[in-house]
């Protein structure tokens, strides 16, 4: 293992503040958005239903660049990256407040994807090896509590700022902080570079083109002017690529994740239960705002309001995740609260104008907290078995699952909803549309069910090497 940098005291006190900079942008502009989505519909003369496009361009950005972070940290050091990964965020955001057009407004989230692809890998990896490994924990805690209080504020301002100014603004309030991120990363982000290694260079390009091409495919069913045979070629072009990164990856010495990962149970479990059940939760924060403003006639204040027991639920339920999984086990703990996500989220097809506020808020904070217990979980019982010298790719790989997930839980969520939704439909109608999607976002929520009951009913919190810095999703 490398040696811990050498940190003048000014800088060892201000790098984990720097990097919580970094997570607390992404986070907050994660979770501001999606209240602003039907606003920003009306401005750029777009369906507010079609509007996913905008997060997943985001999504999948970050899930493609994720793999190439360590490497170029690596390669070119921790200061050049994350200053530039900051810039670009920053960038990406002020391009994405002039935007006039969906298009424009797409490539300018792809700008700010690439930018927060870097800033937290890179930020983790710098704080990973400028501290001694028994402060690390400390220093983790201490980056991910600016990042809690994100999805809790998001909501709050991007409603706010979108009834009272403009959708605009979700976006220009990035600036200051990406400048005040810039300058200091210049200062004190230490410059760390690690050995060089070869990167894989083909198998990247494969596995982003299947991420990318799956997802498209996914996101045209839920665009009627896309035919369904072009969406067929794109879905077997993407699993083409998919196979193809995977025979070549089992007969190199370096592929970008080795398939030997999925050798042991725990990690290949954790993947695919981190695939299907972010498929439906991932597509919560898209959907639920939207139901709440398109089919409940919510002002983005209110329904960003409503969306503050999510966060709620999901800060009170952290300090709780590591006695229930003791208790009761991965294997239980997984198969009951996915049970009970699936069927909370497919309760949402209950809301309807009848429903009251508290009613709504009870019904969102308990999502969150069963929502955060899964994530915590999942994350930690994905890496819970991996050798030392796996951990890294390991990690990396969950990082790139979790984002791809989301995007395809959005792409899912939209081509759901376009499937159900009627031409020339009334209040009622719509209303039955989103119904019937989160009564299918629950369901698929459900089928990892059936993957975590392959767990090892051995498995407990308390066997985990690298327990304290893998339960943070």
């Amino acid at each position: 293992m490398q040696r811990p940098v050498v940190l003048d005291p000014r800088t060892a006190r201000i790098l984990p503040w720097l990097v919580a900079i970094a997570f607390f942008m992404q986070t907050l502009d994660g979770t501001i958005l999606n209240t602003a989505l039907p606003s920003m519909a009306r401005d750029l003369a777009e369906d507010p239903l079609r509007m996913q496009a905008v997060v997943i361009s985001y999504l999948l950005t970050v899930a493609l660049l994720i793999p190439a972070s360590g490497w170029l940290a690596d390669r070119y050091g921790t200061r050049r990256i994350f200053f530039g990964a900051i810039l670009l965020f920053t960038l990406g955001s002020l391009l994405c407040s002039i935007s006039t057009s969906l298009n424009q407004l797409v490539i300018s989230r792809v700008v700010q994807g690439m930018g927060g692809a870097l800033m937290l890998p890179v930020g983790r990896l710098a704080v990973l090896r400028a501290y001694p490994r028994h402060e690390f924990v400390n220093k983790m805690t201490l980056m991910t509590l600016p990042g809690l209080i994100g999805p809790l504020l998001g909501p709050l301002m991007g409603g706010w700022l979108v009834e009272y100014a403009s959708w605009h603004w979700i976006f220009l309030i990035n600036l200051p902080v990406g400048i005040l991120g810039c300058v200091a990363a210049l200062h004190f982000m230490p410059v760390i570079k690690g050995p060089r290694q070869a990167f894989d260079t083909l198998g990247f390009i494969l596995f982003g083109a299947a991420m990318v091409l799956i997802t498209f495919a996914l996101e045209g069913l839920g665009d009627l002017n896309m035919p369904h045979a072009r969406v067929m070629l794109l879905l077997f072009a993407g699993l083409a690529c998919l196979a193809a990164y995977w025979l070549r990856a089992g007969h190199i010495e370096q592929p970008l994740f080795s398939p030997s990962l999925f050798h042991m149970r725990s990690f290949a479990v954790g993947i695919l239960g981190n695939l299907f059940a972010r498929l439906g939760s991932g597509a919560l924060p898209f959907l639920v705002p939207l139901l709440l403003q398109v089919a409940l006639g919510y002002s983005p204040a209110q329904a960003g309001l409503a969306m503050v027991p999510l966060a709620i639920g999901a800060m009170i339920i952290k300090p709780l995740a590591k006695p229930l999984i003791d208790r009761f086990g991965y294997r239980w703990t997984l198969t009951g609260n996915t049970l009970l996500l699936g069927g909370l989220l497919a309760s949402l097809s209950l809301i309807d104008n009848h429903t009251s506020t508290l009613q709504l808020a009870i019904h969102l904070f308990l999502i969150g907290t069963v929502n955060s217990l899964q994530f915590t979980a999942m994350n930690t019982v994905t890496l819970i078995g991996l050798p030392d010298d796996q951990a890294s790719s390991g990690n990396s790989l969950l990082s790139v699952v979790v984002q791809l997930s989301m995007s395809l839980g959005v792409a899912s969520a939209a081509a759901l909803l376009s499937g159900f939704m009627l031409p020339d439909a009334d209040q009622e109608a719509i209303l039955r549309a989103f119904h019937l999607t989160f009564l299918c976002v629950g369901s698929l929520a459900v089928l990892a069910t059936a993957l975590f009951l392959q767990l090892d009913n051995t498995d407990t919190a308390g066997t985990a090497p690298h327990e304290d810095k893998l339960a943070e999703d």
